[in-house]
């Protein structure tokens, strides 16, 4: 079986920092029927497990002692040191050098001009996230952010993306991430979008950015695909979830979801229009 690989500048894994790691997979092994593989490196403190589903990697859940439960959105590099000094020289802030993480890879924590938290990575044993956009499956991330002009200028510079003014959100995208997808894992995809009318350069899409809302800090924001997003919403707060907000959109129906140690994410039934 061919793995999915991840081209620099690609959104290329996600974990979960939680207080409660037993907590958290029994939450998202409910909710998305994820199973967990320990992968906690000798001698580290806090517990790391990876999330899987249908045979492959989803992402990461990690121990965090004291701290608040949250989502982490990981962009692929080809040398996470080397990156981590270049973006830090486009005005990004480095909150954690890179460090081995355990045998997947080299990751780094930093935060974008504005302060929205992102990591980097440089994968290793893992080449990244092996299951996406099926239900239970990571979708996508955004960036949430008061400048979305100032946002663009940033990652274009440090990622070579594209970001494209659709009217309802802004698109990002990776010149040259569909070739590579239609090269790897997945032939059909510009057959398959096309069948549903996606925008033009829809296949190199790797990411969105919305504009903040004036109480909302920068940050990146995770949503996962769900086949019903009623049914999900209502067995997430069975789990112990908070339902923060519900929309009816041109593409999907989506839940805003706290889990149930404060980590918020979105889950999205996709609901594409039929022409």
């Amino acid at each position: 079986m061919t793995q999915r690989t991840y081209p620099a500048g690609v959104p290329s894994w996600i974990d979960t920092e939680q207080p409660d790691v037993d907590a958290a997979a029994e939450f998202y092994g409910g909710l998305f029927g994820w199973t967990f593989e320990d992968a906690t490196p000798p001698g580290v403190p806090d517990r790391y497990l990876i999330a899987r589903l249908d045979g492959g990697d989803i992402g990461g859940l990690a121990g965090s002692s004291g701290a608040s439960a949250s989502w982490n959105t990981y962009i692929a590099v080809d040398d996470a040191d080397a990156a981590a000094r270049r973006l830090e020289s486009l005005g990004a802030t480095v909150t954690s050098a890179p460090a081995d993480a355990g045998e997947g890879g080299r990751a780094a924590a930093l935060a974008d001009p504005d302060g929205a938290g992102f990591r980097l990575r440089q994968a290793r044993r893992r080449p990244g996230t092996q299951v996406v956009n099926s239900p239970g499956a990571w979708n996508f991330s955004d960036l949430h952010t008061p400048d979305v002009g100032a946002a663009t200028a940033f990652y274009r510079e440090a990622f070579n993306w594209e970001v494209d003014d659709l009217g309802y959100g802004w698109l990002v995208r990776r010149p040259g991430y569909g070739d590579h997808l239609a090269a790897t894992v997945d032939p059909d995809i510009r057959d398959r979008q096309a069948a549903v009318f996606t925008p033009s350069g829809f296949e190199d899409a790797v990411a969105w950015i919305a504009a903040a809302t004036p109480r909302e800090r920068p940050h990146w924001h995770e949503t996962f695909a769900v086949a019903d997003r009623d049914q999900t919403a209502a067995l997430a707060g069975r789990l112990g979830a908070t339902i923060l907000d519900q929309d009816d959109g041109q593409w999907s129906r989506t839940a805003l979801i706290r889990d149930s140690q404060g980590a918020a994410f979105t889950a999205s039934q996709f609901t594409p229009p039929s022409g």
